[in-house]
């Protein structure tokens, strides 16, 4: 599912909410192409290390587990940069992705 988050400034980001595809395919290439270079560095420094602990076995095990987590993280970013749901829809998605609570969207 896809939602929008827009800033004060009316500024529009699409994001996707749930698994993502590409982080799983592509590792930290899809963060680095967001902007996002924290969690880029993250995932890529994660992968680093656990390949270098494996000798090169364990290396797709970071994709797996950021697979399901980086959206939600990169949402919750946004979020914190005073990004809002810019419709119902979304924020109904967010709420029952436990990415935003109910009350918390209330008073925003």
């Amino acid at each position: 599912m896809h939602g929008i988050l827009e800033n004060d400034k009316g500024l529009q980001k699409e994001v996707k909410i749930g698994f993502s595809w590409t982080t799983l395919f592509f590792g930290f290439f899809p963060a680095l192409f967001r902007g996002d270079l924290k969690w880029g560095a993250i995932i890529f420094l994660t992968s680093l290390f656990i390949g270098i602990i494996t000798m090169g076995i364990g290396t797709w095990v970071p994709g797996v587990v950021f697979a399901f987590i980086y959206n939600k993280l990169y949402i919750k970013e946004l979020i914190e940069k005073d990004y809002v749901p810019a419709n119902e829809q979304t924020r109904q998605a967010l709420v029952s992705n436990g990415i935003i609570t109910q009350t918390a969207q209330e008073t925003a």
